[in-house]
């Protein structure tokens, strides 16, 4: 498992941007497959994207897609989501995850493919 950090969360109006951080602690960063979840109140938790090991392959939800960025750099042990055209359905704690297995794009995309997460970054966006 890794120790992971996440940071830049926030109160943003619909139609504004947010940038979030995730730092990891340890080596072998590029060994991991690294994602984003969220999950809102009341809600279970959900994919948002994830990265592959060298960053050459990202995957979306279809309710970012166009809007989130995924990217990392593996000489920082960083991965950051961009958001943009923020709404409010958007609002949600924003975690970061990794896993070093080699799953399938559809186990990638759920909870249980990850077994490290860090603590979470509240994500709030106003009408």
């Amino acid at each position: 498992q890794v120790q992971l950090v996440e940071s830049g969360g926030g109160l943003v109006q619909a139609g504004g941007s947010l940038r979030l951080s995730c730092v990891a602690a340890g080596r072998s960063f590029s060994s991991y497959v690294m994602g984003w979840f969220r999950q809102a109140p009341g809600k279970e938790r959900e994919f948002v994207a994830f990265s592959g090991r060298s960053g050459g392959s990202t995957y979306y939800a279809d309710s970012v897609k166009g809007r989130f960025t995924i990217a990392r750099d593996n000489a920082k042990n960083t991965v950051s989501l961009q958001m943009n055209s923020l709404k409010p359905e958007d609002t949600a704690v924003y975690y970061c995850a990794a896993t070093a297995a080699s799953y399938r794009i559809d186990v990638l995309t759920t909870p249980a493919g990850y077994n490290s997460w860090g603590q979470g970054t509240q994500v709030t966006v106003s009408s």
